[in-house]
């Protein structure tokens, strides 16, 4: 029986991916790792329709969390400061990058799953002058929040301070709209939306934002304007993971092949709707409305007398994994999402056992 992962990353991998893990043995520093790095740096580009010419893709072997790091670290230049959204774990993860490399940051704090206020940025950019740039999460998986950016982009518009954006849950199958919301970066990561694996995450980020990088730099390895000008000139900083970057490449031919981004978030939001659809009929009520969820993942409150370790361990014993909540609502909630090669039969066979499992007006899981 093939486990299929509904949590947020890592997926459940087709075999088109899973056989390109079994490429040839490769060192980083031949001409063979040279082309297949600007074969996935072109094609990640291609993602967004995103120009060369004033956008670079660059690669680094690390979580979405590494690459996000590189983001903040590399593109606040050494006189700017930082304003960053939160209402999620991963905002707040932000926050604390910041902290970490001495970077003057502005906290402007929603509640876990809450709309951010525009009224609050609003009131900390006209106060503080040396903003540069406002960081927020698209897709905050902590409660499944798709963040609106388009008022936010205005907003941050207006003061003059650039965008960077942890599209990390969102990268290839929400719409990031890179020059209208004034992007200097996107940081993302292979084994989410693109169902490539763990072990290689990239930023989107502005040639332009990078020559504005901080002298001396702040990290040695999450050096952005390094990695920049070393893979320009078909080299790497460091060594990469070069299987991970094998299945990269065949994960986003497999994803261009099937139509990009809007074939991808259609997929995820048919799938994410059928999943809806079947834990309402039983009574799980959604942590947030459809129209504020990312296509990605949805969060649900567990039922009364429910347990998320025996509705886990239940799903698992019939091949599904799910997620649970993180901090304060690790008690209440459960986290679904509907990336990966999931097929019809294998939904039929979810179906099934979610309506086993959380039967309408039972409680078929017990603490």
């Amino acid at each position: 029986m093939k486990t299929i992962l509904l949590n947020p990353g890592p997926v459940t991998l087709s075999d088109r991916v899973r056989g390109a893990l079994l490429g040839p043995d490769l060192c980083h520093r031949e001409p063979e790792f040279s082309d297949l790095q600007a074969r996935i740096r072109e094609k990640l580009l291609a993602v967004y329709d995103l120009g060369g010419e004033h956008w670079a893709a660059v690669l680094l072997t690390g979580s979405g969390t590494a690459a996000v790091e590189a983001m903040i670290a590399s593109c606040v230049p050494a006189e700017g400061a930082l304003v960053v959204a939160e209402n999620g774990v991963y905002g707040e993860r932000m926050s604390a990058i910041a902290a970490a490399h001495r970077i003057p940051v502005e906290r402007v704090a929603a509640p876990w799953g809450a709309e951010i206020e525009l009224s609050e940025i609003e009131r900390v950019l006209a106060r503080e002058e040396r903003v540069s740039h406002l960081a927020i999460v698209q897709h905050e998986t902590t409660t499944g929040r798709l963040n609106r950016l388009e008022p936010v982009a205005a907003l941050a518009a207006r003061y003059g301070v650039r965008l960077l954006l942890d599209g990390v849950s969102s990268f290839g199958a929400e719409e990031i709209r890179f020059e209208e919301w004034r992007l200097d970066a996107c940081a993302a990561t292979a084994n989410k939306c693109l169902h490539g694996v763990p072990g290689t995450a990239f930023v989107l980020v502005r040639r332009d934002a990078c020559a504005r990088a901080p002298e001396p730099p702040r990290s040695v390895y999450l050096n952005l304007a390094e990695y920049l000008a070393k893979q320009d000139a078909l080299g790497t900083p460091f060594t990469q993971s070069v299987q991970t970057f094998y299945a990269l490449e065949e994960a986003l031919s497999e994803f261009l092949d099937a139509g990009g981004v809007s074939a991808r978030r259609a997929l995820f939001r048919e799938r994410m709707a059928r999943i809806r659809r079947v834990l309402e009929a039983s009574g799980v009520r959604p942590l947030l409305g459809a129209g504020e969820t990312s296509c990605v993942l949805h969060a649900f409150e567990l039922p009364e007398g429910n347990s998320y370790r025996a509705l886990h361990d239940a799903l698992k014993r019939q091949g599904f994994i799910i997620y649970a909540g993180q901090g304060a609502l690790s008690e209440r909630v459960f986290r679904v999402s509907a990336m990966g090669d999931i097929d019809d039969a294998a939904l039929d066979r979810l179906e099934a056992c979610l309506q086993a499992a959380l039967p309408p007006g039972g409680k078929a899981v017990r603490r």
